[in-house]
Parts: C-alpha cells; structure tokens; sequence
C-alpha cells in the first residue's frame, strides 16, 4: 500500500481540527515553518496543503500575514 503523500496529511489532520472546533474561525494556523517541522517535510508539501485548503474554502491566506481559518475576517 503506497504511502499517503505529506501534502494529504497536513490537510485531512487541519481539515479535522477545523471540523472538530479545535481550529475555530479566524484563528491563525501555524506558520510554514512551523508546519514543516511539525510534518517532517519541506516547503512543497505545505504549500500544496495550503493552497488545497484555501480551495475548499476552509482558510484565508493573507501574503506577510499568515493563514487564518475561513468564516471571520482578520484584520
């Protein structure tokens, strides 16, 4: 069984705590590096995660500020 690719893990493991409430409207996600260290991966993986969230509408991406779960509007 092949393995699950890093990108995928980094979004089913955000998507599950943004559905479950641990991540909840308008919090910040923690930053690429951060998500780097914590998935053992480099920048491609996060960045593909990222850019899939933002697709599914479940975060807002805000250049030199970060990332932040979808359904409030950061300031």
């Amino acid at each position: 069984m092949p393995e699950t690719p890093r990108s995928r893990v980094i979004v089913d493991d955000i998507r599950a705590q943004i559905q479950s409430g641990v991540l909840k409207p308008g919090a910040k996600l923690p930053s690429t590096e951060e998500l780097k260290a914590k998935y053992e991966c480099s920048d491609t993986p996060v960045k593909t995660a990222l850019t899939t969230l933002e697709a599914l509408g479940l975060i807002v991406r805000r250049q030199g500020v970060g990332s932040f779960v979808a359904g409030l509007n950061p300031q």
